[in-house]
């Protein structure tokens, strides 16, 4: 089943009378192996549609937006990405890596800005994927900064710290683009500090059963494991290693770490560790008010304590779209091309609000920056461990070697 929105969240007809319609099309996962993430983000994308519009559009023009479930099959996001040609839409809001990188090349070619939920490493470097962006830190940086603020906080308290290597595995889909983006990036981190690396397990997104896997890495014993699957599947994989006795660590790719893992996982997910890459909904940090007041007024059957960080990251794709569109239409350019050059790589420390970092780009380098957060789930909530500032630890490496990773 498709499912369909396509249009004008506007203030209303007054408020942008005579004024042109800016197109932005929106692929989302409604109803696939990732709705069990996609689905509140997808709310999230329309509320801020709305919440745009009711402030004044793109300096005055109101967007319109043509917002559909792929259901993350490749095929679908290649066929709807077409529309939104034909449709005119001068920018796209998209969501998997698979998708993603395949349209990579399409995007470049036809000049088209392509703000993405899926901030795989491979799309940061613009001399490769000029039209990819994203407001959050990538999956590898995000990998890399997850078991460095381990190593650094955690290892220590360890009884075998000073005698030994920590152990490290991973634990993620292998056929899956998103979930083994970070993959040479995590292990390339766990050489830097020092770790001995274990075989993979290959876990499926649809996993609700996992033993075989958890029973598989008894053999390797890791102290660490790092899960790079969506919240259903990793809440699962957490469950089996509690129930089997693994005794091992857990740190989470964004996408896997929720207010939902905690209510998935239980117990399992006490000590579990993962990046935040803005404020979990109903944080409070700025701009969350209105964040809160558009969902409750646009889906008021979904409940406060239902919604999830998710929701959060859909406004900042939408919010740093809007900065750019702004900053190219008051260039006079509200092109593709504009939108890149004369939007998105004019950001320098750019504040969106809803607890991101600032934001910045340049025509070499289209990571957000290099600091993130590193949450713990312990005591019944989220605390922070450690910011880990990557480029400001390993400048060097950040400058000349991580770069599209």
């Amino acid at each position: 089943m498709i499912w369909l929105m396509a249009a004008v969240l506007a203030v209303g007809a007054a408020a942008f009378a005579g004024a042109a319609e800016v197109k932005v099309g929106s692929l989302n996962d409604m109803t696939g192996a990732t709705s069990d993430v996609g689905k509140d983000y997808a709310m999230g994308i329309t509320e801020a549609i709305h919440y745009v519009n009711d402030n004044g559009g793109v300096n005055g023009k109101p967007i319109k937006l043509y917002q559909f479930d792929y259901g993350y099959r490749v095929p679908e996001a290649l066929t709807k990405y077409k529309l939104f040609n034909r449709l005119g839409c001068v920018a796209v809001l998209g969501w998997g890596t698979g998708d993603t990188e395949a349209l990579s090349p399409t995007v470049t070619k036809d000049k088209m800005p392509y703000v993405s939920a899926s901030y795989s490493g491979h799309l940061t470097d613009p001399n490769k994927t000029p039209y990819n962006l994203f407001f959050a830190t990538d999956y590898s940086s995000n990998a890399r900064a997850a078991i460095t603020a381990w190593f650094n906080k955690k290892w220590p308290q360890h009884p075998d710290y000073g005698k030994r290597k920590p152990r490290f595995a991973c634990s993620y889909m292998f056929a899956s683009p998103y979930c083994s983006a970070p993959i040479k990036a995590v292990k390339d981190q766990a050489e830097i500090l020092g770790f001995d690396i274990g075989p993979d397990q290959d876990v499926s997104l649809f996993a609700i059963d996992t033993k075989s896997q958890i029973l598989s890495m008894k053999d390797f014993n890791p102290d660490l494991i790092w899960h790079g699957n969506t919240t259903m599947s990793v809440a699962a994989t957490l469950r089996d290693a509690y129930s089997l006795g693994l005794g091992a660590a857990h740190i989470i790719n964004p996408w896997g770490f929720d207010e939902n893992l905690p209510k998935l996982a239980g117990k399992a997910a006490d000590g579990a560790m993962g990046p935040a890459l803005c404020a979990f909904f109903g944080e409070d940090v700025p701009l969350m008010d209105q964040v809160m007041a558009y969902a409750k007024k646009y889906n008021p059957g979904v409940p406060a304590e239902k919604r999830l960080i998710r929701t959060v990251q859909g406004w900042g794709a939408v919010l740093i779209l809007r900065e750019a569109m702004s900053r190219a239409d008051k260039a006079g350019d509200l092109t593709g091309e504009g939108i890149l050059k004369k939007g998105f790589e004019t950001f320098e420390n750019v504040d969106i609000g809803l607890g991101v970092p600032p934001i910045s780009f340049t025509a070499a380098d289209h990571r957000p920056g290099g600091k993130v957060s590193i949450y713990e789930y312990v005591g019944g909530k989220f605390q922070v461990v450690e910011q880990v500032d990557l480029k400001q630890r390993w400048p060097e490496k950040w400058e000349k070697e991580w770069i599209g990773w």
